[in-house]
This record gives structure tokens, sequence and C-alpha cells, in this order.
């Protein structure tokens, strides 16, 4: 079992940053892949991006590619989601997500943190 809590979210004007963390509980956190997923009203939740078991390799959906930077601290249970030049469109909640591949998402969601960017 692993328990996700993000935080870190916010209000921020464009061309702001804004860094989310995602605490894990539970002993396997090491051992899967990481995630942080998005959901903008009256939209499909999306994938942003992904981080490996070791933290070597990442993926980013395209339109935040070069803007968001996933990493993780697997000796604090920790993912992070560093978010520089952030845009309106930007605005969703964002969930962090445990245990899934480059394809599915896992099966452990967090309760989700609201990011909002003023233009």
């Amino acid at each position: 079992q692993v328990q996700l809590v993000e935080s870190g979210g916010g209000l921020v004007q464009a061309g702001g940053s804004l860094r989310l963390s995602c605490a894990a509980s539970g002993r396997t956190f090491s051992s899967v892949m990481m995630g942080w997923f998005r959901q903008a009203p009256g939209k499909e939740r999306e994938s942003v991006a992904l981080i490996n078991r070791s933290g070597g390799t990442t993926y980013y959906e395209r339109s935040v590619k070069g803007r968001f930077t996933i990493s993780r601290d697997n000796a604090r249970n920790t993912v992070y989601l560093q978010m520089n030049s952030l845009k309106p469109e930007d605005t969703a909640v964002y969930y962090c997500n445990a245990g899934g591949s480059v394809s599915v998402p896992g099966n452990y969601w967090g309760q989700g943190t609201q990011v909002t960017v003023s233009s």
C-alpha cells in the first residue's frame, strides 16, 4: 500500500513558478514509478511527468517539456514537480500517482492540489 499527500499548489501569475511535493508512505516507494497528472475543468486527466524508480529516466507531456522538472528523493519518500514559466493553461488540479508505467497510471493517487495561473 502507498499513501500519497500532495502540497505546494496555489495561485501564481503567468510566468511564475511553483514547486509541488508529494510525500509517500509505505516501504515500496523506491521500487515504483512515480508521476504527476493534472485535470482541468471539463477535461480528462492527463499525464504531465513521470519518473522511473531510480530517478534516472523522466518523461514529459509535450506542452510542459522545458518548463517542468520532475525529481524524486527516495531517502525522503518524496517526488517533486518544479514548474517554471507557468501559463494560464497549466491551471488544473495536480495529482501524484504511484505504481504505474509509461502508458498506464498506477492504482495509487493523492488527493490533488490546485494550481491556478492568472494571466
